[in-house]
């Protein structure tokens, strides 16, 4: 099958909302299943897995803290290998997030920086714990202003043909601020109600569970063992383990990590996209850890997924592969 192909195979599933109208889609309390456009990937690029993107995390500071440097190598990468959309790990915008659909702030920190032709394709973002002082609704109203920013909700799921008859990759979008605050229990519990389901009821096909939320349920950046990090624990783990997730994919420490606690599940982190924040060595369920600028990119097929770690100067510094 062509990549054209199984890019337009791409299916967008939104919990109430619609890329279309999410407030009134949130209103009437649907579930919208919607088709992605095709990012059209130059054939000569193309290698044996059939999806691709880049991941990246705490990067809206005005370009300030080499986030232009880590988004101008963003951008020479997709240009020189195969990527379908990028993924954003939240805190896309500080200090405290935006006020509206037309805050200065997206211009400053993400149109005029992720400016390379080969980054013009989807964003699919979620929210971190900084775009939740201001107004977090906002980010989902800009997705229809923007052509290739894309949040329908505040977590939704997105599923990627791998080939034809070769399965699909599940990404499951989430919030894990509300999970912090004992006033939000209600709200937590309908979307822990939701992932449940989700991954509950995955198809059959599905070869790949991956999981993005903000915060890491284990790290060795600074929060090892703060309150953050032990309640996403709390709330993710077992959920995690019950359902065979195959990756949690995070950012808040601003680092770029691999982490095999026990269990099924690989953590890795990329939220290194501006400033950084240390790393400690030797805590054995690290595989990697770097407090450097730079981004992950994934590239995913039936049998194998593959993650590199790149900094801000384009070099590989860690390289992984999981098989099914």
């Amino acid at each position: 099958m062509k990549r054209r192909d199984f890019v337009k195979n791409a299916t967008l599933t939104v919990l109430g909302a619609s890329l279309i109208g999410p407030l009134e889609a949130l209103a009437e309390n649907k579930v919208t299943h919607l088709e992605s456009d095709d990012v059209s990937p130059r054939a000569a690029l193309a290698d044996d897995f059939q999806l691709h993107f880049l991941a990246v995390g705490d990067w809206g500071r005005n370009g300030e803290y080499d986030q232009a440097e880590v988004a101008k190598q963003m951008g020479q990468w997709a240009t020189t290998h195969p990527n379908d959309f990028v993924i954003s790990v939240g805190d896309n915008f500080y200090p405290k997030g935006i006020i509206s659909e037309m805050d200065p702030q997206i211009h400053y920190s993400f149109e005029n920086i992720y400016t390379a032709h080969s980054l013009q394709c989807d964003w699919y973002a979620i929210l971190g714990n900084h775009d939740y002082l201001t107004d977090p609704d906002a980010q989902i109203r800009y997705s229809k202003v923007s052509r290739r920013w894309n949040m329908p909700a505040r977590y939704y799921t997105k599923e990627v043909a791998l080939g034809k008859d070769k399965g699909k990759a599940l990404l499951i979008m989430i919030d894990t601020d509300p999970m912090l605050h004992d006033n939000l229990k209600d709200q937590v519990a309908v979307q822990m109600e939701w992932i449940n389901k989700t991954l509950r009821e995955a198809s059959a096909d599905v070869k790949w569970k991956i999981v993005v939320g903000h915060h890491p349920y284990y790290t060795v950046g600074p929060r090892i063992n703060n309150y953050d990090t032990l309640t996403a624990r709390k709330m993710l783990a077992k959920v995690f383990e019950e359902h065979k997730v195959d990756i949690y994919l995070s950012g808040h420490d601003h680092s770029l990590q691999h982490l095999k606690p026990e269990g099924f599940t690989h953590q890795f982190i990329s939220g290194a996209g501006s400033e950084l924040t240390p790393v400690t060595t030797g805590i054995a369920y690290s595989r990697f850890q770097a407090s450097e600028h730079g981004f992950m990119y994934f590239s995913v097929n039936a049998n194998k997924l593959n993650v590199k770690a790149i900094n801000q100067v384009g070099k590989v510094i860690y390289e992984t592969e999981l098989t099914k």
